[in-house]
């Protein structure tokens, strides 16, 4: 693992926006340097709808993060959700001209790209094409094909796509903030690495990310993604819910949920009444918990089942695909109380609380072990696994700034020696060091994507 390697995750949700800086320290945990956080404006249920407000929001993030961490931040790995995404089931084999020759590389990367090239509906770009289980002339079941013989190598693969114009626009939306895209990550594959053990994984398990305005659920059995679906409801329409039943602000509506609210109307005693002040003056209001409780549970029950809907139409009920680990929740809807025990009660499965803390080195802020980070810093993760440099210390630039402007200085002088000459090369290599190359094939096809398509 690359020593200098800086990471960088930008979780663009419906509520907020979240820049991560991070590096892996010694002990292989997760160390945050820095952390901005804005309001999110302009993104409706995961998909940005006014580029100019999410522009504004990601820089006051990236700024924040900046500041906090003392690092520039040069690219970015990007979580994707949004109500737009969808999965797909596909088979595909490729004939090797050589049996005697050993599976590589280079023959995944070639099946891989057959899948890309797979025909969509209109407006429809492949995110992420997840192998599964390969086939060797015929010989099934096989989860590492590499270095084995054969002429003929097949596999099952979990498509996900989304709309073209979402993608192009968020890719818009991170250029003009000065900013590179370095990698594109479904948000719930992002949230499974960091809250899901390999264990969980094998037994089979359903992660479900509650964030502000869609739940995302990503299935794994057997150590691989099964099932992925984006269900476009999530904590925003329960403050909605709020905002109506009881006639007031959506901004005390938030804070009655947070504070007050919970899952489970049973818990509320008939005389548990919160007073709410009025608006300019009128008379305070006066809401009952258990009105308020019912009213979060209406809607939480609905999202559970269409989540539940979801892991069954995956084949939960058969025997072989049975998730013997159960539900994980995380994302900011998972902080609501007693969701945990609705969840246990309407599935029938086993439920926990995922929190990104495992990763998480020691020293960690608390703060960042909440469910609502769990896409950051699986985004970080992300970024790390790809050995990116996506920021570099102020005092490392300042320095670089400055060998630039003396050498410039002598670049002016007339007589030009051999020395300047590879003192020039020297200050070249520190700037290349800066910037990042893109590390991946498939990065460069979505940068490719982005400029095709302005």
């Amino acid at each position: 693992m690359n020593k200098d390697t800086i990471a960088v995750g930008l979780d663009i949700g419906t509520t907020k926006i979240v820049v991560m800086i991070g590096r892996k320290n010694e002990y292989g945990k997760l160390e945050i340097l820095g952390v901005g956080k804005s309001k999110s404006l302009g993104v409706h249920r995961g998909v940005v709808n006014n580029i100019t407000q999410t522009i504004q929001s990601i820089q006051q993030a990236v700024l924040e993060a900046e500041n906090n961490s003392n690092y520039k931040i040069h690219d970015v790995v990007v979580g994707i959700a949004g109500q737009h995404i969808r999965s797909i089931q596909h088979s595909d084999y490729i004939s090797r001209s050589n049996a005697e020759e050993v599976i590589g590389d280079a023959d995944i990367e070639k099946l891989i790209g057959q899948v890309h090239k797979l025909a969509m509906l209109p407006g429809e770009e492949i995110i992420h094409v997840l192998p599964q289980e390969f086939k060797i002339d015929g010989q099934s079941e096989i989860k590492e094909p590499i270095g084995m013989y054969g002429g003929r190598l097949e596999s099952s693969f979990h498509v996900v796509v989304g709309q073209a114009a979402s993608i192009r626009n968020l890719g818009r939306c991170i250029k003009s903030s000065g900013l590179e895209l370095s990698g594109l990550t479904l948000e719930p594959l992002a949230s499974a690495d960091a809250v899901l053990s390999q264990d969980e994984k094998e037994a089979g398990v359903a992660l479900v990310d509650i964030g502000g305005g869609t739940t995302d659920l990503a299935v794994f059995k057997d150590g691989i993604i099964r099932h992925t679906a984006v269900i476009p409801f999530g904590g925003n329409v329960i403050t909605e819910d709020i905002k109506e039943g009881c006639s007031i602000i959506e901004k005390q509506a938030e804070l009655l949920k947070v504070k007050f609210g919970s899952a489970w109307p049973g818990e509320n005693k008939d005389n548990e009444i919160v007073s709410i002040p009025g608006l300019r003056g009128r008379e305070p209001k006066e809401i009952s918990l258990k009105n308020l409780s019912k009213i979060i549970h209406a809607r939480v029950v609905e999202i559970i089942e269409q989540v539940y809907a979801e892991i069954k139409l995956y084949g939960h009920e058969e025997s072989k695909k049975k998730l013997i680990a159960g539900i994980v929740l995380t994302g900011g809807g998972a902080e609501l109380k007693h969701i945990k025990q609705l969840v246990e009660y309407i599935t029938g499965m086993d439920t926990r609380i995922g929190y990104p803390n495992e990763h998480l080195a020691g020293d960690s802020h608390e703060e960042l072990s909440s469910p609502i980070y769990a896409t950051a810093v699986g985004l970080v993760m992300n970024s790390i696994r790809n050995n990116t440099k996506s920021a570099t210390p102020l005092l490392e630039l300042k320095k670089i700034e400055e060998e630039q402007n003396y050498f410039e200085a002598k670049q002016a002088e007339p007589e030009e020696t051999e020395d300047k000459q590879q003192n020039n090369t020297v200050v070249e290599s520190s700037e290349s060091k800066v910037r990042k190359s893109f590390f991946d094939k498939y990065i460069e096809k979505i940068k490719e994507f982005l400029d095709n398509a302005e």
